[in-house]
């Protein structure tokens, strides 16, 4: 009824004036008219969703136990979470530098360096504390200490819509759920996707549904991911079954990509009963953005090309604008040569230490053709990935390569190097 009401104080009627347009601006027009009804509803009912939080880059270190007594229970507790920095200051060090030569830091320094606990679990008695935490490092602060600097290069942006069958039935931003909860609360900061994540209020729960993420229709598409500023979508979804009311439940979870609806991988929880439900869709949202960052460097997680508005233009038009309007005299252009073209590939090379990370680059970039490499996903004391642009095909990079002492494995355009053993009796 508002809504009728504020349409007929146009000039014009809304149905005629959308049937006049061109068919992206009848869209456009529709998302604004669904704007404007959502936000009526929102006045209405009120506020609803739940805004994202924990988007910091801070070092998390969690599952930091601990157990201690002391003469009262205030004590008791903040005896626990002064050892609770210790621990997690001696584990992320570990972390990152296999765990030797840890800098000791007194009391006074960690509380400067960290940012935040999280209580995971506790049990506070008269004189005792039990306690599972997660301790944050503030990455200003720490990155310096840990040797750890530089930005990391991280996805273009993607807009999330976690989906959750339950019941039968699929929800998404419609209402709010414990999946959605997960997504909100997960830490994105320190993870290579870049997440659009939204609150669910307004116009979220009519633009961004469950049953959004089955259309295949681009032109839909193009002006819903305008409207939040991403490049494509992801589409974590999970499904719910119980075995009896109240008992154990089984979740299955999927990760999907793009439009199109694309797999990338799944897999299985199981929680004991419903009150186990939020631990294990936390843990889920950990495992599929692992399962993300992976399809990142083995470079599935790209952006669908018809998803951009604008269209590309083509350069040997223009030159040959530009040669028929110049004089024939003027006209000295230099045909490139053959073989020139640049294609971008991701490498895969051990990093397990800092020192690791730029002796690789530099490696890397003495290889003739080579016109850029840097570190984009970076994993200390595991396998980061590394974007190479080279003027050549894959097979001369790859001779480049081995020519440096270096063992390749060719996967399209994705490379896994590592260093040969020396023989027996050489250095």
């Amino acid at each position: 009824m508002i809504l009728a009401k504020t349409l007929r104080r146009l000039s014009f009627p809304p149905a005629l004036a959308l049937h006049a347009l061109s068919r992206p601006a009848q869209i456009a027009g529709a998302v604004g008219i669904g704007l404007v009804g959502a936000a009526l509803f929102a006045q209405m009912e009120g506020e609803r969703g739940v805004p994202p939080i924990a988007s910091g880059g801070d070092y998390e270190v969690r599952g930091v136990k601990v157990d201690v007594q002391a003469g009262s229970a205030d004590a008791a507790r903040y005896a626990g979470w002064r050892l609770a920095q210790r621990q997690a200051w001696k584990m992320l060090w570990t972390r990152t530098h296999g765990g030797t030569g840890v800098p000791g830091l007194s009391d006074s320094q960690l509380e400067a360096m960290i940012s935040g606990i999280e209580v995971e679990y506790e049990q506070a008695g008269p004189n005792r504390y039990v306690a599972t935490l997660g301790i944050l490092f503030d990455r200003a602060r720490t990155g310096q200490l840990l040797g750890v600097s530089g930005n990391v290069m991280r996805s273009p942006p993607l807009l999330v819509i976690p989906v959750m069958w339950d019941g039968g039935s699929a929800v998404s931003y419609e209402r709010v759920n414990e999946w959605q909860k997960a997504w909100a609360r997960y830490r994105t900061g320190d993870s290579a996707i870049d997440y659009v994540r939204v609150a669910g209020s307004v116009a979220d729960p009519v633009l961004l549904n469950a049953g959004q993420t089955g259309r295949r229709g681009r032109l839909w598409w193009r002006v819903l991911l305008d409207q939040y500023g991403a490049a494509d979508v992801v589409i974590p979804i999970v499904r719910l079954d119980r075995q009896w009311p109240g008992g154990p439940v089984t979740a299955n979870f999927t990760a999907r990509y793009g439009p199109d609806n694309s797999l990338i991988g799944n897999f299985a929880l199981r929680a004991s009963n419903d009150s186990g439900i939020p631990q294990m869709l936390d843990e889920g949202a950990r495992r599929v953005d692992e399962l993300y960052i992976r399809a990142l460097n083995d470079g599935r997680l790209r952006p669908d090309p018809s998803l951009v508005i604008e269209e590309p233009v083509d350069p040997n038009a223009l030159v040959i604008e530009n040669a028929i309007e110049a004089p024939i005299e003027a006209v000295d252009i230099p045909l490139p040569t053959a073989g020139a073209s640049i294609a971008s590939f991701a490498i895969q090379f051990d990093t397990p230490d800092v020192g690791s990370v730029s002796a690789g680059e530099s490696a890397v970039r003495a290889i003739p053709g080579v016109r850029s490499a840097a570190t984009s996903s970076l994993a200390l004391g595991g396998t980061s990935v590394m974007q190479v642009s080279f003027e050549g095909p894959a097979d001369a990079l790859r001779t480049g390569l081995q020519a440096r002492g270096y063992s390749v494995a060719v996967s399209g355009n994705t490379m896994r190097i590592s260093r040969r053993q020396a023989p027996a009796g050489q250095p």
